[in-house]
């Protein structure tokens, strides 16, 4: 999963199928999940997967309206064509799931 390291970089990715992850370094659930990203990744190929820091990245968080972290949010020509959020703990069948029902 590739770490988005500006605003640019984020823009930039998310004009093709993606799934971004807004996470946080002192987030429990998120280190519960990321384990799990690369075989969530690998079966989901047809999206590329960006990992955002809510806290280096406040606007974009504020933006997409993320509260709950880990969220996930799915773009495809920058437009946002899905969100998985909520502030509870996700398991990789959750993901999974929300990933197939775009």
């Amino acid at each position: 999963m590739k770490k988005i390291e500006s605003v640019e970089m984020f823009k930039e990715a998310i004009q093709s199928p993606t799934i971004a992850m807004f996470t946080a370094t002192w987030c429990p659930d998120c280190h519960f999940i990321d384990p799990l990203m690369p075989e969530i990744e690998q079966e989901n190929s047809n999206y590329q997967f960006i990992s955002v820091d809510r806290d280096e990245f406040i606007d974009l968080a504020v933006a997409y309206e993320v509260m709950g972290i880990p969220s996930f949010i799915a773009f495809k020509d920058a437009e946002v064509i899905g969100r998985f959020v909520s502030k509870d703990r996700k398991t990789k069948e959750q993901v999974n799931e929300f990933i197939q029902s775009l």
